[in-house]
């Protein structure tokens, strides 16, 4: 599975971004993927999940109620919406493919990963 991570860009606080990641190669409409970041010099940390279906998501609570995790099996793709966004969710944003169908905020429970795209938020 090839995963391509794109959206990413400059924007103030406040604003919006939206990203997508579009799968190819062996599919991944029956399995659970998610979106991560990554700041310099910090580690990379779960930002939101969602099972192959769709039904069920997760989100860290740095995030919750800005940002919404959504996909579209029939175009292999995966969608961050990012509102209000502040400069600490300033990052380079990777999404991910999951070993199994369902939601998961760990790290270990996803196999492949996209190349990250940007996020800059200026204050």
């Amino acid at each position: 599975v090839q995963l391509q991570a794109s959206g990413g860009g400059l924007v103030q606080a406040g604003g919006s971004l939206r990203l997508s990641c579009a799968a190819s190669g062996r599919t991944s409409s029956n399995n659970g993927m998610g979106w991560f970041r990554q700041a310099p010099g910090k580690e990379r940390d779960f930002v939101a999940g969602i099972s192959w279906r769709g039904g069920n998501t997760l989100y860290s609570d740095s995030v919750k109620g800005r940002f919404t995790i959504s996909r579209d099996n029939a175009k292999n793709t995966v969608y961050l919406q990012m509102n209000s966004l502040k400069p600490e969710d300033t990052a380079a944003y990777y999404c991910a493919v999951a070993l199994s169908s369902v939601a998961s905020a760990s790290r270990s429970s996803y196999r492949y990963w996209g190349q990250g795209t940007l996020v800059t938020v200026s204050s």
